[in-house]
């Protein structure tokens, strides 16, 4: 704890390009209290000159005295060693965030396992090590569900391509290693303010597009339950500090009889012979805290559809039945260029006829064949409620939500203005 406000001093590891942002802005906010006595935050990324889009707001964090940036390649033990070392007279980090892994599904599976694995089993040794009192662990969306109601912590979740077994296969990597204070959050489909990731963005820039073609939207997939669960980015802030809390109160002992779920692994196949050689035994028995976080709205893909496009004063609908089918079999990369040709043509043009035009814009109305193809994300929230305590701040799904989004954008002109 800092000597001076009896406050823990946290580490953000990684996420500058996913959430770790609001999860800064947060602990040390703009105006008002932090709480957090000093923050350190550690990605691969500069932020002078930026290397990845950081939203107009960041910056501000930064330039507060208990917040420090530190550029580094974490691949490396010594380099994660040294950066648990505080500054001089400053006490010990306490409170680690893991942020890190790799976001891009069509990187080389080698790539995943040294950017999601590799780095984060780095971090929670050296953590455990010097005996943090919490380590809380952000697993992000590469995973499915069933489309059978909601899903609970308990149950199996079907991890999505090489990316998603890594994903996995990290939280018993991590939830193996001895005396590690972990808690692990699952979240939803994240979104909210300066969130450029994920697939709210790109379903809001697409939508954007067909209202100011003024045509429908259609979804490639046939109306059906078809859960896409989301989760405010604001949510995930305060969820990751409410579990960083609660865990370091509990222990990790106490914690695995109040929220221990069996970390399951991977098909043998998919992670053997992979030239890793720290994983756990595919049959042994990994139990660590896990937590699901979404919010209330149980959003689906007809109801994100419909609240997204309202904004916009479009509506949304969904293909013929052929284009569905033939896209359930096989997502051919003339179908992807064809189903991107309108929307990547009208979103140059929204972005050059913008007052003031938009010179430089993290979104991006193409959809690749992840943003494509079908997933379904439904879980249930209560545990995080219950064990946790926790409150959701933005329990729904809405317009608002989404026009503060937009208008922040339009204040930082990344997003176009095209308003007669």
């Amino acid at each position: 704890m800092s000597q001076s406000s009896g406050k823990p001093n946290a580490i953000i590891f990684g996420g500058l390009n996913t959430c770790s942002r609001s999860l800064a802005a947060f602990l040390v906010p703009e105006s008002g209290e932090a709480l957090v006595a000093n923050l350190r935050i550690v990605d691969k990324y500069s932020v002078h000159p930026p290397t990845t889009y950081l939203g107009s707001e960041f910056p501000k964090i930064l330039e507060k005295p208990n917040v420090e940036y530190q550029q580094a390649n974490l691949t490396l033990p010594a380099t994660v060693s040294h950066v648990f070392d505080p500054p001089e007279g400053q006490a010990p980090y306490t409170y680690v965030f893991d942020l890190t892994g790799e976001v891009r599904r069509d990187r080389p599976e080698m790539i995943h396992i040294q950017q999601t694995v590799t780095i984060s089993r780095l971090i929670g040794l050296e953590a455990a090590r010097r005996k943090v009192a919490a380590y809380v662990r952000l697993q992000l969306p590469f995973f499915e569900t069933s489309e059978k109601g909601s899903h609970d912590e308990k149950e199996n979740l079907k991890p999505l391509g090489t990316q998603g077994v890594w994903w996995q296969e990290n939280l018993r990597v991590l939830a193996a290693i001895e005396g590690l204070n972990l808690a692990i959050v699952r979240i939803g489909i994240v979104y909210g303010p300066y969130v450029e990731y994920g697939a709210v963005a790109s379903i809001m820039t697409v939508a954007a597009v067909y209202g100011h073609l003024k045509r429908q939207l259609k979804a490639l997939w046939p109306p059906g339950k078809n859960s896409m669960n989301t989760v405010h980015v604001e949510d995930v802030a305060g969820g990751l500090w409410a579990c960083a809390k609660w865990i370091a109160k509990t222990g990790r002992k106490e914690a695995d009889i109040l929220a221990g779920e069996d970390i399951l692994s991977n098909d043998k196949s998919k992670v053997q012979g992979k030239d890793v050689d720290f994983l756990p035994d595919p049959s042994k028995k990994i139990v660590a805290p896990l937590f699901n976080l979404v919010d209330d709205a149980n959003t689906t893909q007809l109801s994100m559809g419909n609240t997204v496009t309202g904004l916009f004063g479009t509506t949304f609908g969904f293909h013929d039945f052929i284009t569905t089918t033939i896209a359930k079999f096989k997502l051919t990369e003339s179908m992807i260029e064809e189903i991107n040709e309108d929307h990547v043509g009208g979103w140059t043009s929204m972005i050059t006829s913008s007052k003031p035009p938009v010179t430089n814009s993290p979104l991006s109305a193409y959809l690749d064949e992840s943003d494509l193809s079908k997933s379904v994300i439904a879980l249930n929230n209560g545990k995080i409620k219950n064990i946790v305590g926790y409150t959701l701040t933005k329990p729904e799904f809405n317009q608002q939500q989404l026009k503060e989004v937009v208008d922040k954008w339009k204040a930082e002109h990344t997003w176009p203005n095209n308003e007669e």
